[in-house]
């Protein structure tokens, strides 16, 4: 797939207010560094391991975006250099990266990650969970972490009622509490529904298939 054009089609449909994130999980540096020479600069990657290799070897203006589920365990790898973190979906995530910015004289940017589909598999927070942890931040605790807005992912359904319904329901408790606690983006919209999630309200859109084209799975 053409590169520059992939990165032109998507940058069209979009507006300039929404920031595109290349999900660049499973692909090749080869493939991100031509993403990368087309103009793109904030990339996505769901897995610690997958991310650490790839940094060093990559352009070090790239804006890097942990998007996957985290476990606590495996921050301590990308503390020194993530740009944001999408996905803490609790408390003791979010002491987590506390911890390991303090230790790497970071303060890191995170979302909350908040359930919003009706899925078992899916992670995040509840609204009042979500809302717990922005008290507690304001209030001091979490001195190593920006929390800078939310995160969700609607359910797999072909319904865009229902999807419209659970990104407006993100979009709503976004709103209401963005004056509040400095909140300036809302990570909402994957390749199959990110014109829905804009519609929306969504700041910040994480595309891959539609960018790259069709993941090769074999290798």
């Amino acid at each position: 797939m053409n590169s520059n054009k992939s990165l032109e089609t998507i940058l069209k449909s979009i507006p300039e207010n929404v920031k595109l994130i290349a999900v660049s999980k499973t692909r090749s540096v080869e493939e991100i560094q031509a993403m990368y020479d087309a103009g793109q600069r904030d990339f996505g990657e769901n897995k610690v391991q997958e991310l650490t290799q790839k940094y060093p070897v990559l352009p070090k203006d790239i804006y890097w975006h942990q998007i996957g589920h985290l476990q606590k365990n495996k921050v301590k790898y990308i503390a020194p250099f993530i740009d944001l973190i999408h996905s803490v979906d609790s408390e003791e995530l979010l002491q987590t990266i506390n911890k390991e910015a303090k230790k790497n004289s970071r303060v890191i940017s995170v979302l909350l990650q908040i359930k919003i589909a009706q899925e078992e598999t899916k992670y995040g927070l509840s609204f009042d969970e979500a809302l717990k942890l922005l008290v507690e931040k304001e209030s001091g605790k979490f001195e190593h972490v920006k929390i800078r807005g939310c995160m969700g992912m609607a359910s797999f359904t072909d319904n865009i009622n229902q999807i419209k319904e659970e990104f407006s329901s993100l979009n709503n408790f976004y709103v209401s509490h963005q004056k509040e606690f400095d909140l300036t983006i809302l990570s909402m919209g994957m390749s199959d529904d990110y014109p829905i999630a804009i519609e929306c309200g969504s700041t910040m859109v994480r595309i891959g298939s539609k960018l790259f084209g069709p993941r090769d799975y074999t290798h």
